[in-house]
């Protein structure tokens, strides 16, 4: 794998076929979504833009949150994406609807936690989902809630740890007392009959293991879900009914790198033959060869 700092291009391939699909998450938890759009979809190319300057938005009103999502999806549009992921539940639930809006001709993909399948699968008529406060108290979370739980008398337990985000952005680190709360609380979600546990931020699923571990030692019986799988096969047939899936090239996978460079460069043009994923971040003064050394952790375990 080789890394380089890199700059934006503006172009306008949007809605062809040899175009990449845009990224966006407030840091790093979007790559959980980059992992399952790369298995169903490998032969696209991706461009990822982390707003490493403003993580997290869980704590952000939902003011910020628009704007800050607006400034996400220009850069995206500007740099000639034929679809756009918003791989992040808060941005989806304060945002979505606001650059569907402004881009009408562009497929935008939001994410919403997998609570649906929770509350139709519970048999013990309670489900958790662990997001952050932004997501909890969003409109697409709670139309959920009232479409589906409410009516099949699934209570809804909520709960959030601002400190989760960070703690995935630091690289998990074990001597932490995020995980330590994480395991208190699962026992918490056990001792309220919870059977199904939504991860419903983007940046959850890196530490699923961890959750899963946990569950087993401790005979929780507890199961985990979230939205990455669901997400990349609505992205995938989205792509097939506008016909711009990528054309399958014959390259030379062990070639193909891993690009990381700061979103307000502009100088040169990004040659995306030579890489799967361009991984910019919005903090100028990010240490690029940190942020390879992290995203290149969370993709290739």
């Amino acid at each position: 794998m080789a890394t380089q700092a890199i700059t934006l291009p503006i172009s306008s391939l949007i809605n062809t076929d040899s175009a990449p699909i845009g990224i966006f998450d407030s840091g790093v938890g979007g790559l959980s979504v980059y992992l399952h759009l790369k298995q169903q979809l490998p032969d696209e190319q991706y461009l990822y833009y982390a707003d490493t300057l403003n993580v997290p938005y869980g704590p952000r009103s939902s003011t910020e949150i628009k704007e800050l999502t607006l400034i996400a999806v220009d850069w995206l549009v500007a740099a000639g994406c034929k679809l756009i992921v918003i791989a992040c539940n808060s941005a989806s639930a304060h945002a979505l609807q606001i650059v569907r809006h402004k881009y009408p001709t562009i497929p935008i993909v939001g994410l919403v936690p997998a609570l649906k399948p929770a509350v139709l699968n519970s048999s013990s008529k309670s489900v958790a989902v662990l997001a952050t406060k932004a997501t909890l108290d969003g409109e697409l979370l709670n139309t959920v809630i009232s479409d589906y739980a409410l009516p099949a008398q699934v209570n809804v337990v909520k709960w959030f740890d601002p400190s989760l985000v960070p703690w995935v952005e630091a690289g998990m680190p074990t001597l932490s007392e995020t995980p330590e709360r994480l395991k208190a609380q699962l026992k918490s979600f056990a001792q309220q009959k919870v059977d199904h546990l939504v991860l419903g931020c983007t940046h959850y699923p890196f530490f699923r293991e961890f959750v899963m571990a946990q569950i087993a030692d401790e005979d929780l019986g507890i199961k985990v879900v979230d939205s990455g799988a669901a997400i990349a096969a609505r992205v995938k047939t989205l792509l097939q009914q506008s016909q711009s899936l990528a054309v399958v090239k014959q390259t030379n996978t062990a070639e193909a790198s891993l690009y990381i460079g700061h979103s307000n460069q502009a100088r040169e043009e990004l040659d995306l033959a030579q890489s799967k994923l361009a991984f910019f971040v919005s903090d100028p003064k990010a240490d690029l060869a940190e942020v390879s050394k992290l995203v290149s952790r969370l993709i290739y375990r």
